[in-house]
């Protein structure tokens, strides 16, 4: 019998790495893929210290590890498409006063479309990642279920909620059975270059982490002096522009007051920060759009924890669906410095319901 083929994304790191060896060893034709997303400044391309998991060390890397296993390996050139769905989506996202998260949409429209494209064009049957998610399939209904990894500090199933049920089918996450200590372990035994490598930065294509100075080289007319208010409309300062504060921040600012202040608003088309206390971060609902469920759902509301950010610890909350493109998001109780731009995921147990991009907070 035919051997299936998989296309592995393999970033360099050691996730990715395991789970071409995993692959392997569980009878499967193995071919590794590299994307090119950008270039990376010189000072950087070189140093482990900023382990991009796209930049020239993690090219050099996935193609160690790639020699090592013996396997076909093969760079696949985007950086056209991440600039425009990635890394301008970003600028203009916080231009806008909100904070996106990139990694969401690389995912959706770069590894499980334009890579999984290439992977079909080489023969693939599948492509397969280093998340640490699960996949299973429920024969019963019929359906794909995406489901939370193995190991709760490592969990990636956040990231994922724009997939589908065709892409689930051809989708493979080896590694989300284990734990990362244990896939340290096992990328030791088996003398993997990648064994100690690094994790990868938060956001890969800003590897000094500063986020400010890669927006000002981008959209600096978005840099414009503006007021910061309290919630009554009194002026306390003055800002350096919109896309250098974020919800929930209080450093920054240069507001002496005789208790902490925070941004509770950005008003991008007025060029004005709301400040104020800490209580003021505090919101019941919200408004996402751009929802994609993986799961049908059997009513237009349904009970669901709830994420409105990667760390964020689960929120029991219901979920209403508004039209086919926006729901309302109600808590139980009153969540910290919900943020327009950042996206909303439904959980029950340890299953992906859904998701969507936060629009606005509604008042409490």
């Amino acid at each position: 019998m035919t051997k299936k083929k998989v296309a592995v994304a393999m970033s360099g790191g050691v996730d990715s790495s395991v789970a071409a060896s995993l692959l392997l060893q569980r009878g499967y034709e193995v071919i590794g893929l590299t994307m090119e997303l950008f270039s990376l400044p010189k000072e950087f391309c070189h140093q482990e210290g900023f382990s991009s998991c796209c930049g020239k060390g993690a090219v050099t890397s996935a193609n160690a590890v790639a020699a090592r296993l013996g396997i076909p390996h093969y760079l696949v050139d985007v950086k056209e498409d991440f600039k425009k769905y990635v890394v301008d989506n970003f600028c203009q996202e916080y231009r806008r006063g909100r904070t996106p998260n990139p990694c969401i949409r690389c995912n959706q429209y770069l590894k499980f479309g334009l890579l999984w494209e290439k992977a079909r064009q080489l023969g693939a049957d599948f492509l397969a990642t280093g998340h640490h998610a699960r996949i299973e399939y429920n024969h019963h209904h019929s359906l794909y279920y995406l489901k939370k990894g193995k190991d709760p500090a490592k969990d990636q199933s956040y990231f994922l909620y724009p997939l589908t049920q065709e892409q689930l089918s051809h989708t493979l996450f080896p590694v989300g059975e284990y734990s990362k200590k244990e896939i340290r372990k096992l990328a030791r035994q088996l003398g993997l270059p990648s064994a100690e490598r690094a994790e990868s930065q938060e956001i890969c294509f800003i590897p000094d982490r500063d986020y400010v100075r890669f927006l000002k080289e981008r959209i600096p007319e978005a840099f414009r002096p503006g007021k910061i208010l309290d919630e009554s409309g009194r002026q306390l300062g003055t800002h350096q522009g919109i896309p250098a504060y974020t919800i929930g921040q209080r450093r920054g600012m240069g507001i002496a007051f005789d208790h902490p202040l925070y941004v509770v608003a950005l008003k991008a088309e007025k060029n004005v920060i709301i400040a104020g206390p800490e209580s003021s971060l505090y919101s019941s609902a919200l408004v996402a759009s751009q929802i994609n469920f993986i799961i049908p759902l059997s009513s237009d509301s349904f009970e669901a924890q709830v994420r409105i950010r990667y760390r964020h610890k689960e929120a029991a909350a219901k979920v209403f669906c508004l039209d086919n493109d926006h729901v309302k998001v109600v808590f139980r109780r009153p969540q910290r410095a919900i943020t327009p731009g950042q996206s909303v995921v439904f959980y029950q147990g340890d299953c992906v319901i859904g998701g969507g991009v936060i629009e606005k907070v509604l008042p409490q």
